[in-house]
């Protein structure tokens, strides 16, 4: 729920029998209610200006413009920055997916996910609680760190003046760990988990959990089987 209200979903698929059937999915869960459907890239930009969507369920591959140029256009919007976008694809190392981490997506599922997993991962990400977590998540985003070239287009971080539990917080982000596992993890309250995310948001300039993620991966503190130490 978004302020006692059901989370509003935009669906962007190219293929109507998908749309429908995510449509019927989205709308039986009591905390949802899709709001509209998109076949392009193009229109689901245009709708979410329009319909203001919690969050899109956005298809990586569908014409005019790919679910990549539609994040980023949506996230780089100011009318539409506050709109979480949670991707589907049917690979599961697929590089528009990392790009579209960059770009602003909170995450991302393949299209056999089983549909009460399809539901949480949709709450999740709308709430902007965690960036989703499954083994094959990390895997995606500590290789594409690792090799993918910076983007210009994603901030420059300083890990200068981030604190020692600061520091602690975002490696465990970048571990893919949800926040209340965060806050159990470190014996702190779930107040005070938020609270170092936001800070450490406003620290490395970028705009979202992915972002933390990605800046993670991309300034070592965090790699494949190993933490960086703070210095």
């Amino acid at each position: 729920m978004a302020n006692g209200r059901p989370y509003r979903v935009l669906i962007a698929d190219d293929q109507h029998l998908l749309r429908v059937g995510f449509r019927m999915l989205i709308d039986s869960a009591p905390d949802m209610e899709t709001v509209g459907e998109a076949g392009t890239g193009r229109e689901t930009v245009e709708l979410a200006r329009r319909l203001r969507p919690d969050i899109v369920l956005m298809d990586i591959r569908m014409s005019d413009i790919d679910g990549l140029e539609a994040t980023r256009l949506i996230r780089a919007d100011a009318a539409t920055a506050a709109v979480k976008v949670l991707i589907l694809t049917t690979f599961d190392l697929d590089e528009y997916v990392y790009a579209a981490l960059r770009a602003g997506a909170g995450g991302f599922l393949l299209k056999d996910t089983r549909p009460d997993a399809l539901l949480d991962a949709l709450r999740v990400v709308a709430a902007g609680e965690a960036l989703l977590a499954p083994t094959v998540t990390r895997r995606l985003i500590a290789h594409f760190a690792r090799h993918a070239p910076h983007d210009p287009g994603v901030p420059e971080t300083d890990l200068t003046g981030v604190t020692g539990r600061e520091h602690d917080v975002l490696v465990l982000i970048a571990r893919g760990l949800a926040n209340p596992e965060i806050a159990i993890r470190l014996g702190i309250s779930l107040a005070t988990v938020k609270t170092h995310i936001r800070h450490l948001m406003a620290k490395l300039g970028v705009r979202d959990r992915a972002q933390l993620v990605i800046a993670a991966y991309e300034n070592g503190v965090v790699r494949a089987g190993e933490v960086r130490p703070r210095a």
